[in-house]
């Protein structure tokens, strides 16, 4: 499976998000939906926007009892994304579930990775937060190594956890990394991040690029050159 960059399509109506998708009259870049878009809209976003020729990433971070995320997954899989995830904190259980309801009659599924820790969690905040008492980089490769377990494809991580991911999961295990932005732009609220090269170097499998891209003022020419310097 080769490198690919997903744009992050956090807008709040289909107005705006089929506004900027407009821009792309060539190659339709690959798009991942979040729980802004989807709440606002619906799935009807979805269907149209792979009616039009998109992969999509539908990032709705699913986390409930095991039967619940089954369920719920199944629905899913009938909007034909090709992505979509889950919090590794359900536990193994939980993770295997979901595998299980999004998986198609015909065997067929789109990929699924687990989110370990969001990335606005710090060492401080879980735990105080949530009670973990070990080192938070410990946590993330545990709960990489439980996705894996439970058959997952991957998981959403840090740029700068991507290496150590795969040496602890393998090269096949996908990881997915936001918090990307050109050497010359604005980090805006990420405080950790890395450049398109930076995170092809490392073995980043996606990288999701928002703002960069969507705020750019030739968001084509943004998304072309991360192209560039990740894939090419």
């Amino acid at each position: 499976m080769g490198k690919d960059v997903i744009i992050a399509c956090d807008f709040d109506s289909a107005e705006k998000t089929f506004a900027f998708l407009d821009k792309f009259t060539g190659k339709k870049p690959f798009v991942k939906i979040g729980m802004e878009l989807y709440y606002a809209e619906g799935p009807s976003i979805v269907r149209e926007i792979k009616k039009r020729g998109h992969k999509i990433f539908l990032d709705l971070k699913l986390h409930d009892i095991p039967n619940t995320v089954k369920k719920s997954m199944a629905v899913l899989s009938r909007l034909d994304v090709d992505m979509t995830n889950l919090h590794a904190a359900g536990t193994i259980r939980m993770m295997e579930g979901a595998l299980e309801g999004l998986t198609r009659p015909d065997g067929t599924r789109p990929l699924l990775i687990a989110v370990t820790q969001l990335t606005s969690t710090d060492q401080e905040s879980m735990e105080k937060d949530l009670l973990i008492e070990k080192p938070i980089a410990d946590v993330v490769m545990h709960y990489a190594h439980n996705a894996k377990l439970a058959g997952l494809d991957g998981v959403v991580c840090s740029p700068l956890e991507a290496g150590k991911v795969h040496e602890t999961c393998g090269e096949k295990f996908l990881t997915v990394t936001p918090g990307v932005r050109f050497a010359d732009g604005d980090i805006g609220d990420q405080k950790r991040v890395m450049t398109p090269a930076e995170a092809k170097k490392i073995g980043s499998d996606y990288i999701v690029v928002g703002r960069p891209i969507t705020a750019a003022e030739d968001p084509v020419a943004a998304y072309e050159r991360c192209v560039r310097e990740f894939v090419d």
